[in-house]
């Protein structure tokens, strides 16, 4: 990440958003469909791990969630998009519309298939994984875990994206951010002379 912008609000416009121009070749990413169709699909993969989460939380003898926890998950949210931008190359976007609950960062650059799957598991590894396995071994460590519960189905958007390059992108192809949507494309290999 060369520089990290607070891009401000975003008005449900894809094309005010800072993007990689789109590369020859390239192919869109298999989505759920509509944005209204992926939001449900996000909602209800959220939902799911939630219920796996807490039911672990609950089932290692904790009876309340730490409310310190619960305020850090909601803190956690710029660290967690700051954690995407730097994986990304050149600058950077944060964009936010907090009535439909969105915060997002993009940029132009582009990623390969592992790249980007780190970059989507970056901040859930630090902010949901990391503090809910230390709570399973350790189940006094309340804070992180309910820190981890709260974290790791907010990650829902990012293992989507990250399971669609995994199973969507073929070897070599690199991946980049057009709007909302993500898109791969097989580089042009040079010449050597």
């Amino acid at each position: 990440m060369d520089s990290f912008h607070f891009a401000g609000k975003y008005n449900g416009d894809e094309s005010t958003l800072i993007s990689h121009e789109h590369e020859p070749g390239y192919v869109p990413f298999k989505e759920a469909g509509s944005m209204n169709k992926l939001a449900l699909v996000m909602n209800g993969l959220a939902l799911a791990i939630a219920v796996i989460t807490f039911a672990l939380y609950f089932y290692v003898g904790r009876t309340q969630l730490n409310p310190i926890g619960t305020v850090l998950s909601l803190v956690t949210l710029v660290p967690h998009e700051f954690l995407h931008a730097i994986c990304f190359e050149g600058d950077v976007y944060m964009y936010n519309n907090l009535k439909k609950g969105m915060l997002f960062v993009v940029g132009p650059g582009t990623f390969s298939k592992a790249g980007f799957i780190f970059m989507c598991f970056l901040p859930n590894i630090v902010f949901g994984f990391i503090p809910f396995v230390l709570f399973l071994f350790n189940p006094s460590l309340t804070l992180l875990g309910t820190l981890g519960a709260f974290s790791i189905p907010a990650g829902a958007g990012d293992y989507y994206n990250a399971f669609n390059a995994f199973t969507q992108m073929p070897k070599g192809a690199r991946t980049y951010l057009h709007g909302m949507h993500s898109f791969w494309y097989m580089p042009e290999r040079k010449e050597s002379a």
